[in-house]
Formats: C-alpha cells, sequence, structure tokens
C-alpha cells in the first residue's frame, strides 16, 4: 500500500500579511523556529527509514514554510528519497527557486497561491516563468473573493496554458457568490462548483486514516487535520497498526485537502498521482466532461 502524509509542524508565521489569514500576525520565536527545524528534520530521517512501501508527502505549514532553509533540504532530500514517489508543498513562491535544481523534478512538485495583495501579478508571473524554465511540476490558485477575479482572469491569460488555476471559494458567507461572480469564477476553473460547498461526509468513506494520515511535528497521526481524534504516534509504533478503513465522522468537509479523499467524489481519478499537488491528470474542462 501506499502512504500519504499531510505533514503541518508548528510553524504559524508567513512573512505575507494577508488580512483574512491569521499567521501573518505571529512572529515566530527563536524557540519555536528551532522546535520546527527538529520536527521537520526528525520526520524526513523517519521517512528515510520506511522502505517497504511508496510514500507521498504534502507540507501544508500554517504560514510560508520555503522562506525557511530547512523546508527546502527537506523538500530536497525527500525528492531523492528512493520509497517517495511525491513531495508538495503549500507555498506562496515568495522565497528563492534556485534550489529547486537539486532536487529530483520528477518527484517535487509545488501547490502555490498568489495573493494580490502582497505581490505584483508581473512579479508572481516572473517566479511562476522560473518554474517554467526549471521544469517544476506546479500548480496556481488564487482565493475566490470578488475583488480577486480581475486578477484570476489575469492570471488564466498569462500563465502557461497547461498549469492548472484553481480557485478557492470563500465560504465564510454562504451567500457571497451571484450567479454572475458563480460563473466567472467557473470559467475560469472549472473544478470550482466543487471547492464552492461542503460536502456532506458522515458516515462517508475516505481515504483518510486508511491510507492518507496528518501527521504534526512531534509525529502526532490523526486521520486528517479535520478530525482531533488521535490516532497514534509514527515514532512509537509501526504505521501499520494506525491503519483501517474508517468513515467520516464530521457532518461535511468544506477544505480541498479533506474531501478530495472522499472515495464517492471520485477525486482520485481526476487527480490521480497530481491529487497531493492539486494538479488534475488532464485538462480541467476534460475531466469535468
Amino acid at each position: 500500500m501506499s502512504y500519504s502524509f499531510l505533514y503541518r509542524g508548528p510553524l504559524a508565521s508567513c512573512n505575507y500579511d494577508c488580512a483574512y489569514c491569521p499567521f501573518s500576525k505571529h512572529r515566530s520565536s527563536p524557540e519555536e523556529l528551532e522546535e520546527d527545524r527538529r520536527g521537520i528534520e526528525r520526520f524526513v530521517a523517519w521517512v528515510g527509514e520506511q522502505r517497504a512501501q511508496p510514500i507521498s508527502i504534502l507540507f501544508t505549514p500554517w504560514g510560508e514554510a520555503l522562506i525557511r532553509r530547512w523546508y527546502r533540504r527537506a523538500m530536497i532530500e525527500l525528492s531523492h528519497t528512493e520509497q517517495v514517489e511525491r513531495v508538495a508543498i503549500q507555498t506562496n513562491l515568495s522565497g528563492e527557486l534556485e534550489w529547486l535544481a537539486q532536487a529530483d523534478l520528477e518527484t517535487v512538485a509545488l501547490w502555490v497561491t498568489f495573493h494580490p495583495s502582497q505581490t505584483t501579478l508581473e512579479n508572481f508571473l516572473s517566479r511562476c516563468g522560473r518554474l517554467d524554465e526549471l521544469g517544476v511540476r506546479y500548480s496556481v490558485g488564487i482565493v475566490g473573493l470578488r475583488e480577486n477575479l480581475a486578477d484570476a482572469r489575469a492570471l488564466r491569460r498569462e500563465l502557461a496554458t497547461d498549469v492548472y488555476l484553481w480557485v478557492n471559494a470563500y465560504k465564510s458567507d454562504p451567500d457571497y457568490y451571484d450567479r454572475s461572480s458563480l460563473d466567472a469564477f467557473t470559467a475560469i476553473d472549472p473544478l470550482f462548483p466543487i471547492n464552492n460547498r461542503r460536502h456532506p461526509s458522515r458516515g462517508r468513506t475516505c481515504r483518510t486514516g486508511e491510507s492518507v494520515f496528518s501527521v504534526n511535528g512531534d509525529g502526532d497521526v490523526r486521520r486528517c487535520h479535520f478530525v482531533d481524534e488521535h490516532l497514534g504516534n509514527l515514532y512509537q509504533q509501526p504505521i501499520a497498526e494506525l491503519l483501517d478503513r474508517r468513515s467520516c465522522p464530521e457532518t461535511t468537509c468544506g477544505c480541498h485537502i479533506g474531501y478530495v479523499h472522499l472515495d464517492h467524489l471520485g477525486l482520485g481519478s481526476v487527480f490521480a498521482d497530481g491529487l497531493l499537488e492539486r494538479i488534475p491528470a488532464q485538462p480541467v474542462a476534460e475531466a469535468c466532461a
């Protein structure tokens, strides 16, 4: 069996200052950063010892991780680890990029988000262009705020045609979108209607807890980021002891990194081996047909 890990260490700070995000409001202390570094280095060492099954990893930090050298080192090392099929990370793409030349580009991938309030479109596109030059797999996203629509359209025009542009729906207000804005964002991202809802999930089977796990900096394992139940610890027991086919205990699931694993949605076939980095296996217009 292949395992996927969603790793989220104690890092909880960002170099951006998006108004809707709490992690730009906290400045990590040297002690907190050192704890984060130790946690990720321990996890990388653990992955290196697991030779019995393929492993994929998505780093989902509370904040921006690639401005920290230990995350860049982890991405490089894991990409060259034989049993690692994919290592991806969520990033705002503000940090240096040349380290990617040291990574195995068959294995590494980036989940990139554009924040219009924090950088210019021109600067962001130039950095995406550098990823293209390096040959890095990546997707690009933007939060689906109404004021971001013009930037989302510009991104779609200017990005390479084979780069998937996803839109994260703003779900805090259930009446936020009118028909015009719904249609506009769906024209940019045909999968937007899937993201723009909370999917009924209670009692539904899900790959989280069976082959997909959430892991924190101490090695504590949960089925996903959205279910608090503690399943065990990577460093105290074999991962096989934590496996079980589990139905979801939550009423709904509204985040991509959660609902993409729900069996009844069939999104595993839409994303295939690009699931962790949010890259569909085929153009999204075809995937939605």
